[in-house]
């Protein structure tokens, strides 16, 4: 049977929930054990897919299509078991079962209520499909307050009740702020927030306290007085330098020990943790740094690329250096030479996007970096604005552009309205609604012998995840080819360009789908790994 652990917020967001939930996870799992993680989002949103970058950060896409929240990154990249549409779930999507429920007549003409109907279906979500596992942790968005979030904490404090003893744990993830007038830490904060915990009847049998210096033994002891949990279970989550170093302390404080001993585990073998400590001594001591621009945007929110960091990162793992990043917004380059803007990098990279803001900025940069040598790497949207760069100054189409941006002589770039997934057609129409009507999840593309994508892969056929409405124009193909921009991927039935590169180029390579959701610490991704060696190229480091 599995074990549950819930993993709640207080005092502030944006605390790191996320990724203390996926440390744990990685922890236990470097015990032997199988484990899931869960997000639960409070907001009335079916899903993130339509939100704003700047409101929601990126949005996380599955290899089963689904639109998720960020943190399910987190969880892949922490332990390397693939997410799926049952570990995130929304208020929105939960209201919206319902209320099609209701009016389908599945409740017998009963009064809808939010207790019992929402979090019985909160509950079911929950424990749903979990057998095979031997730990659930659960993560419930936002902080223990929001009014939206009530629904979510009275169905784990019924599930508390409704487990065998022994079978669920609550962690409670607060701030401890250090005041510099009063030259101390605060435990008001964190007691507070535990008191609205209990006040809704949850008590939290373990406390993560985020600190920015050690918190002294008379503090602890003090919140373990005041919040009713064992001194123990008050374990300080201290600032790492990366977050990858974030398992390791929290297993130095005794984390992992503390929820096993809430379990009633005591024969638990010891982890594991040889590879975070080589992820660790790679990512502190690296060999040298290579600087890449990447130029969006959304470059003013660095969640909305929060996959797109950590692959950096990792292909920076993957060659022993530090990846240091230059943010440049694309609306720059509309009124900038992008020279001395980009002068001093080793590569540039123009990752995904929507609607016509900036775009101009990013063709420039693609401009500059097929002119100039330097290795490009574009991304979904990055790959469309290279081809029409291409379009308009190889190929020598001076009106060429995307449908998205209005209607335009020369649609280098048009709406996607049908595609094969499986052996099943998809069909879009223009006007119809946004969420969830993209070409979502993981696709096979097909690469052509020879062709430098296929040698950085070593395959010709591969899995890739999608998220976008627009692409290239396959009638362009042979002019672009003519001159030196080869369409050396594409999906199994010809028709939808997946991949572009120069032949004359050191390394200009762009894609229609998101690597970026699939790079792992352990696993760097191999697109990102081979730019950034040739970054270190361009740099002279090699």
């Amino acid at each position: 049977m599995a074990r549950y652990v819930f993993i709640t917020g207080g005092v502030v967001s944006s605390l790191g929930k996320g990724i203390a939930s996926a440390a744990l996870g990685s922890l236990l799992q470097a015990r032997g054990y199988k484990v899931r993680l869960r997000k639960l989002d409070p907001y009335l949103n079916v899903d993130p897919g339509t939100m704003s970058p700047y409101q929601h950060g990126e949005c996380f896409v599955t290899d089963d299509g689904a639109e998720t929240d960020l943190d399910l990154g987190h969880y892949e990249r922490f332990t390397g078991r693939p997410a799926n549409r049952q570990d995130n779930i929304t208020s929105g999507r939960i209201y919206s079962d319902i209320i099609t429920r209701e009016r389908r007549g599945d409740f017998l003409g009963g009064t809808v209520q939010v207790i019992p109907h929402v979090t019985d279906a909160i509950k079911e979500f929950i424990i749903a499909g979990n057998d095979d596992f031997d730990f659930v942790l659960v993560e419930i968005g936002g902080t223990v307050g929001d009014i939206e979030a009530l629904p979510f904490f009275e169905a784990i404090r019924q599930l508390g009740n409704e487990f065998s003893p022994g079978a669920a744990v609550y962690i409670h993830l607060t701030l401890m702020p250090y005041i510099p007038s009063a030259g101390e830490l605060k435990t008001k904060p964190t007691q507070h927030s535990v008191k609205e915990l209990r006040s809704i009847g949850i008590q939290p049998d373990i406390l993560l306290v985020r600190a920015d210096r050690d918190i002294p033994e008379s503090e602890r002891k003090k919140l373990s007085l005041f919040c009713n949990v064992r001194p123990s279970a008050v374990i300080q989550a201290l600032d790492v330098a990366s977050i990858y170093d974030v398992p390791i302390a929290y297993h130095r404080e005794g984390f992992d020990e503390e929820v096993l001993k809430a379990f009633f585990i005591q024969d638990a073998p010891q982890p594991d943790l040889s590879r975070w400590q080589d992820i660790s001594r790679r990512v502190n001591n690296p060999e040298g740094e290579v600087t890449i621009a990447v130029v969006g945007k959304y470059t003013e929110m660095k969640d909305a690329y929060k996959s797109l960091i950590e692959a950096l990162v990792h292909g920076g793992i993957a060659n022993n250096v530090r990846v240091k990043i230059d943010w440049i917004g694309s609306e720059t380059f509309e009124k900038e030479d992008p020279a001395p803007f980009l002068e001093h990098v080793h590569g540039i990279l123009v990752p995904g996007g929507f609607g016509m803001r900036g775009t101009e900025g990013m063709i420039a940069a693609a401009g500059y970096a097929r002119r100039r040598n330097i290795p490009y790497f574009g991304i979904c949207f990055g790959m469309q604005m290279a081809v029409i760069e291409a379009t308009r100054n190889l190929a020598g189409v001076a009106g060429a552009g995307s449908t998205e941006f209005g209607p335009c002589d020369e649609p280098v770039v048009g709406l996607l309205t049908e595609w094969v997934k499986g052996n099943e057609l998809h069909r879009r129409e223009e006007g119809g609604d946004l969420g969830g009507t993209m070409r979502l999840g993981s696709y096979t593309a097909r690469l052509t012998p020879g062709s430098r994508i296929a040698e950085i892969y070593g395959a010709t056929e591969i899995q890739e995840r999608h998220r976008h409405r627009y692409e290239v124009n396959i009638s362009y193909r042979q002019r672009l080819e003519d001159k030196g921009l080869c369409f050396a991927g594409l999906s199994p039935d010809g028709v939808l360009p997946e991949t572009v590169e120069l032949t004359n180029h050191p390394w200009f390579v762009g894609v229609q789908y998101h690597p970026e959701l699939k790079s792992r610490p352990f696993e760097p991704h191999p697109l990102f790994r081979s730019f950034i060696a040739a970054a270190m190229v361009q740099s002279r480091l090699v």
